[in-house]
């Protein structure tokens, strides 16, 4: 596979997977984790896809998807645990620093503005609400090691996060991948799920085009 595919296999998985699963077997679950590692873990990749990856997922996991449902959901669940804690610590060592260039291409001032309007209106509670909202999502864990939350406080919300948009996410996609119209249209159901995630969602699927 060449680097222009692959770099578009990753970007756009969501609306791939099915060939995916089809190729890599069980080495899916592995690609699975890297990507949502990624989209939550490191603070430069919030384009990858969230929410719709584990919606298609979800859709996959029936018994004759190939894909086993625990599997998927544990996958998820610890990649999205991994990631979270990485970020925060790269927020906690590397704060500020990243982002003094207010015209950054990589590090954008706007989203860390957005995500700290967060914390400023829900407190604790943007841990979990982010799971939900691409892009703030990516940034939550980096603003909370930057000093807007104690780890130990912090890992009780990332928990408790990850599992509602593990089970919400995934959960849906496998009710609606028992629908057989769904099942058989799979990418208009993935474009259809990310049109419900809102804006944001709709921001990342672009950035992800444009790149």
């Amino acid at each position: 596979m060449g680097e222009p595919a692959l770099i578009d296999l990753f970007l756009n998985l969501d609306t791939h997977l099915e060939g995916v699963i089809a190729q890599y077997g069980p080495w899916v679950y592995g690609i699975l984790f890297a990507i949502v590692f990624m989209e939550t873990g490191l603070v430069v990749t919030p384009f990858l896809p969230g929410d719709t990856l584990l919606f298609a997922a979800g859709i996959f996991s029936q018994p004759e998807g190939g894909l086993n449902l625990w599997l998927v959901a544990l996958t998820f669940l610890f990649a999205a645990l991994a990631g979270d804690n990485v970020n925060y610590q790269i927020g906690r060592l590397l704060g500020r620093r990243l982002f003094r260039n207010e015209n950054s291409r990589v590090f954008k001032r706007s989203h860390l503005d957005r995500t700290h309007a967060f914390f400023e209106r829900y407190g604790g509670k943007t841990i979990i609400i982010a799971r939900f909202v691409p892009i703030v999502r990516t940034f939550t864990p980096f603003v909370a090691g930057m000093g807007a939350m104690t780890f130990s406080r912090f890992i009780v919300y990332s928990v408790a996060g990850a599992l509602l948009w593990v089970v919400v996410c995934v959960g849906a996609g496998y009710l609606f991948g028992r629908i057989p119209v769904v099942r058989d249209n799979f990418a208009v159901a993935v474009l259809a799920c990310l049109s419900l995630a809102g804006p944001a969602a709709g921001r990342g699927h672009h950035l992800r085009r444009r790149l």
